[in-house]
């Protein structure tokens, strides 16, 4: 039977990056279906009824949702070039530092690029300290998976290149090297593996796109 893998997105969404990282690690091919949220096509509003947004992969007909739920379903579905370790712990540890970087790093980003002022500050320290606690999970290798990447560089493997945006955008530098040595040296080893870089969208159209995002955001706050 035909794999018949599609993939949902749209170029700018963090999310849908890394399931393409995923995807494209794991070698398997698919259709790319660029999305307009702002015309939702009927397609992926019957795929994803509940949430209506990107990504949705859809394997063999069938709509998975949710780029976690994707990553871990792919996981399962092509389990050649594990992304989980076989060991239950490391497995346990891995799904733990991926949900840290959801839940802790993702909004904390999200805050220091939507604010200004007092409140921008006091996110900036915030992010700072979440980035400290995720850099700590690296423990000195070169990916969190330890010589290849695993599950959390693929969770956080939207970072690098977003960050580096961000900081153009607000002319601010967050991971300095002299601070986050190991998480500067991941950003650059990460970004330099041949299936990460192929996804990767324009620096300069993203950096465009994240400047009038913000501006929109700051707008609506005033």
């Amino acid at each position: 039977m035909s794999e018949e893998v599609k993939l949902h997105s749209i170029w700018e969404s963090p999310f849908g990056f890394r399931v393409q990282i995923a995807l494209s690690f794991k070698g398997i091919e698919y259709e790319y279906i660029e999305e307009d949220l702002k015309d939702k096509s009927e397609l992926l509003l019957r795929y994803n009824p509940v949430h209506k947004k990107v990504p949705v992969l859809v394997h063999r007909g069938k709509p998975i949702p949710e780029s976690m739920v994707i990553i871990e379903y792919v996981e399962e579905t092509w389990p050649e070039k594990p992304i989980l370790s076989e060991d239950l712990h490391e497995r346990a540890m891995a799904r733990f530092w991926a949900k840290f970087s959801d839940d802790k790093c993702s909004p904390a980003i999200f805050k220091y690029f939507s604010t200004q002022g007092e409140e921008h500050d006091k996110a900036k320290a915030e992010l700072v300290e979440n980035l400290k606690t995720l850099e700590g999970a690296l423990k000195g290798n070169k990916f969190f998976g330890g010589e290849t990447i695993g599950l959390v560089d693929i969770a956080a493997g939207w970072m690098p290149m977003w960050i580096q945006r961000i900081e153009e955008v607000l002319g601010n530098k967050v991971v300095e090297e002299n601070s986050f040595p190991h998480l500067q040296g991941w950003f650059h080893d990460l970004l330099n593996l041949p299936f990460v870089n192929q996804n990767l969208p324009p620096p300069e159209k993203l950096r465009e796109h994240l400047k009038n995002f913000r501006n929109s955001l700051l707008a609506r706050s005033t």
